[in-house]
């Protein structure tokens, strides 16, 4: 190796050793995502959710609203007025034009947005996603990947795309049957200030609700 060689080599590990050094492990990240999470007491964000699987390629659009414990509220602009509430005992959801609401039990639910509802609170992903694993999407983004316990007949694989504050601003659900969802945040509050209606939906006159049913 002539002299020329070594010194770029030797530069080469000069800036990749620090970098490495800095990696996080998954327990260590998911810890600080469970930090910064557990502290909130409600949460509000953007996000687009892109569902392929069953021959369809469908993205949706909306603002995401939590509150411990276990509320969540997802408003669609796209489709406009579709909504999906949890208000702690029960979810349901609804699409303008649907003759029904659809409503089940919390304890029931296994819709894909139900991981999130455990966000703010008592978040232990370590112990809540079997075989824990991260990689590196970039200098400053992760992957922290793993299968929900419970949900293991339906989803093969969660990944949440994090930085190294525990900060999420994605999330991929891999189904068994390879359909995907993809969800991204933006223009994430914290504590935001949330009343109990924000949680509830009364249906428009003429819609039924029919228990049972999972949401869509």
């Amino acid at each position: 190796m002539n002299r020329r060689n070594l010194f770029s080599l030797l530069a080469f590990f000069s800036l990749a050793l620090p970098l490495w050094a800095q990696r996080p492990s998954a327990a260590s990240l998911a810890s600080k995502v469970d930090s910064h999470y557990n502290r909130l007491h409600s949460l509000e964000t953007r996000y687009t959710e892109r569902y392929r699987g069953m021959g369809l390629d469908r993205t949706e659009t909306g603002t995401l609203l939590l509150r411990k414990p276990g509320r969540m509220r997802w408003s669609y602009d796209s489709p406009a007025g579709k909504i999906f509430v949890l208000d702690g005992k029960y979810a349901l959801s609804y699409t303008p034009g649907d003759p029904q609401v659809d409503r089940i039990p919390a304890k029931q639910l296994d819709d894909l947005r139900s991981p999130l509802r455990f966000l703010l609170g008592h978040t232990e992903l370590d112990k809540e996603l079997e075989g824990l694993t991260l990689s590196t999407v970039s200098p400053q983004l992760f992957n922290l990947s793993g299968t929900p316990k419970g949900m293991q007949n339906r989803v093969h694989l969660i990944t949440l795309t994090v930085d190294a504050t525990g900060l999420i601003h994605a999330m991929r659900i891999e189904e068994a049957d390879g359909a995907t969802t993809d969800f991204s945040f933006t223009n994430e509050h914290e504590d935001v200030a949330t009343r109990d209606q924000d949680f509830t939906f009364t249906p428009p006159a003429g819609v039924t609700i029919v228990d049972g049913a999972k949401p869509i």
